[in-house]
């Protein structure tokens, strides 16, 4: 008896399910005397044996039988169809619905069964309870990721569905995925199938599962369909592209897991965005040049965006940058989005990756959306296939000069002096009265298209810039801080015993923080800190981070308290700003005397101080407390940040 892979073979008293490769007979069914044979590369559900066994002994017991085998033949055929129907609901729909996780997730099982290029697996899981599902499409099958590096593959990974109520991405990726895997079969090669040849695809269909569970049609009031659609906040109520930095969501911290396995060269994240109202169908934000630093930089800005602005041209989706008038038309001309490292692209861009968050426009049709949203992907893996060898290259090197690089910029501010002038594709803008409020309104004309010159400022220059330490020390109790580290690829090494080392340690001078909760924090920002070198006490089991690693930049901006997402913006380390003794005046009046006699320079500075403030001098408090914070019993962790900066070089007790 022959073996045929992915296939069934049908005898007069058996059904045999074979396991090797099928050369041959390929989506065809041939007819014997004595036997039916359906080759197909596929493998099947077991329902579908089990019903094709039972029409087996049906037709075999009432007909004769080769007129049995025949219907059998006729019969099979809708039947396999049924079961391995590649038509996604998106297009069932024609256009009109995206598909719900249940039918994503099936649809991906589907692929994984008939195509021996694409795998589903799991990793972690989300705050919903259920694991984070990923694709990976690999046309040698191999799908180790650390091989396919080994390998010189280009990595691209692609998230969809982080807000859930833009769910373009999930409908074009799994498309994407279909028609790559389906062209596989022809020949000759289709463009798309040869760029895959030294490319790999990872894409996370559902990263909010939570919100797209809570499915809804009314949440996204601005957006023209799909019918129904997934909630921006996951089952925390979390904006998940909120979330990289401070991984409060079980979410972000298994994208973090994945993320440092896969290790991209590329990454694309697709969204939907609100705002003016334009021609474009997809406009996009890239990792901003100058935060992405060095060659990287330059080939983001230099090659990268052109090629892709122009492909999409040729494929009659042209494209604009992010459009930032928030508060204005965008005809006027608007600025860059700075993706700090709360944002995805911002994160990913701290370990060299070249990322792009594609945003359809909402006021465009749904079906309208995923199609251009196809062709933005598709663009990028055939960039990347003409200019693989370039991209690794390119990452590997923005790697490489981070682990050696001495200063970081911890903050960027726009550049008003440098821009570009783009050819903007939108509508008129008109000034109404609204028949609502009564006031003046903003109305695009959308019957009076326009295409004009703007000014996009799209450069940024550093801001706050500081020196790289030798190294870090943090004590074992920030656990927050350090679990956080490891899940990022840092690399921790403990002290072996108890030490007294001499370093810099911060004191924070002022802060501001936000008035209201921003994503479950109370956001710090224009952070003052000053330094003192001090002699500290560590304790065996504290943690010594040194700065010569490839994750430099996410280990400086997070550790830095005057980074804009760093730690101590996020509040990691709130409890430093309480004071926890105090003095209670009776009592502490006569030590002060005896402090104020025993030291002329505090006296001296207490005098001024009380000449130069009229309020301190008219507040007894005041004036005992300069007093108290300028002895020995003030406590010297108030205020002190307790990560401690290592600036010579000594010999630690390590493990």
């Amino acid at each position: 008896m022959p073996v045929y892979t992915n296939a069934v073979l049908v005898c007069t008293d058996a059904v045999l399910v074979c396991t090797d490769a099928v050369p041959v007979c390929t989506n065809a069914v041939l007819v014997c005397t004595d036997a039916v044979l359906v080759c197909i590369k596929i493998t099947f559900d077991i329902n579908f044996f089990i019903l094709f066994f039972l029409l087996n002994l049906i037709v075999t017991k009432y007909m004769k039988k080769s007129l049995a085998y025949l219907l059998l033949c006729f019969w099979s055929v809708p039947l396999l169809y049924a079961q391995n129907d590649l038509t996604t609901h998106f297009e069932k729909t024609n256009g009109t619905e995206t598909v719900t996780y249940q039918q994503g997730i099936e649809f991906l099982e589907m692929l994984d069964k008939q195509f021996a290029c694409i795998t589903l697996q799991t990793v972690g899981k989300t705050d919903v309870g259920k694991p984070l599902h990923y694709a990976i499409l690999s046309l040698d099958g191999d799908f180790d990721l650390a091989s396919l590096h080994k390998k010189g593959k280009t990595i691209l990974l692609i998230n969809n569905n982080i807000h859930a109520g833009e769910p373009d991405g999930v409908d074009a990726s799994l498309m994407l995925f279909r028609d790559i895997a389906r062209q596989t079969r022809q020949e000759p090669r289709p463009p798309l199938v040869k760029a895959m040849q030294d490319i790999v695809l990872v894409m996370i269909p559902f990263y909010n599962v939570g919100g797209v569970l809570n499915r809804n049609s009314t949440s996204r009031v601005n957006q023209v369909g799909p019918k129904a659609y997934g909630f921006r906040g996951n089952a925390q109520n979390y904006d998940l592209n909120r979330d990289f930095i401070k991984q409060d969501t079980e979410n972000a911290r298994t994208f973090a897991e994945l993320f440092h396995l896969c290790k991209p060269h590329l990454y694309l994240e697709n969204h939907t965005t609100n705002g003016a109202d334009y021609q474009y169908v997809i406009t996009y934000l890239a990792t901003q040049p100058e935060k992405l630093g060095g060659k990287a930089g330059e080939y983001m800005r230099q090659t990268l965006i052109p090629d892709l602005e122009k492909r999409m041209q040729a494929l009659q989706v042209p494209i604009s940058p992010y459009v930032t008038a928030f508060s204005d038309t965008p005809d006027k001309g608007f600025g860059g989005f700075l993706d700090s490292p709360r944002y995805s692209s911002g994160y990913t861009s701290l370990f060299g990756t070249l990322s792009f968050i594609v945003e359809s426009h909402m006021l465009k049709p749904f079906k309208q959306r995923v199609e251009g949203t196809y062709k933005f992907m598709q663009s990028v893996i055939l960039h990347a296939h003409e200019n693989g060898e370039k991209i690794r290259a390119t990452v590997q090197a923005q790697k490489d000069n981070t682990k050696t690089e001495d200063t970081f910029a911890l903050s960027w501010k726009a550049d008003k002096k440098r821009f570009r002038t783009i050819n903007f594709l939108g509508y008129e803008p008109i000034k109404l009265k609204s028949n609502v409020t009564g006031l003046e309104r903003t109305f695009y004309d959308r019957s009076k298209p326009i295409e004009r010159p703007i000014q996009y400022f799209d450069a940024f220059a550093p801001d706050v810039v500081v020196q790289k330490p030798l190294a870090y020390i943090i004590p074992q109790g920030w656990q927050e801080v350090i679990t956080r580290l490891q899940r990022n690829g840092v690399k921790l090494q403990r002290l072996t015993q108890d030490v007294r080392v001499e370093v810099e340690a911060y004191y924070i001078d002022s802060y501001e923080t936000a008035p209201r909760p921003f994503e479950g924090h109370y956001l710090h920002s224009q952070v003052q800190a000053r330094k003192e070198t001090q002699t500290v006490s560590f304790l065996q089991g504290d943690y010594a981070v040194f700065v010569g690693q490839a994750s430099n930049r996410y280990i400086v901006e997070t550790l830095e308290p005057q980074g804009v997402d760093s730690f101590f913006a996020w509040n990691f380390f709130d409890s430093i700003l309480q004071q926890k003794e105090y003095f209670s005046d009776y009592v502490f009046e006569e030590i002060a005397e005896k402090l104020l006699a025993d030291n002329p320079d505090l006296r001296q500075r207490f005098e001024a101080k009380r000449q130069e403030d009229a309020e301190f001098a008219k507040s007894a408090n005041k004036q005992l407390d300069f007093i108290y914070k300028n002895s020995p019993y003030y406590e010297k962790t108030h205020l002190r940040y307790p990560v401690f900066r290592l600036e010579k070089e000594v010999r630690l007790p390590l493990e």
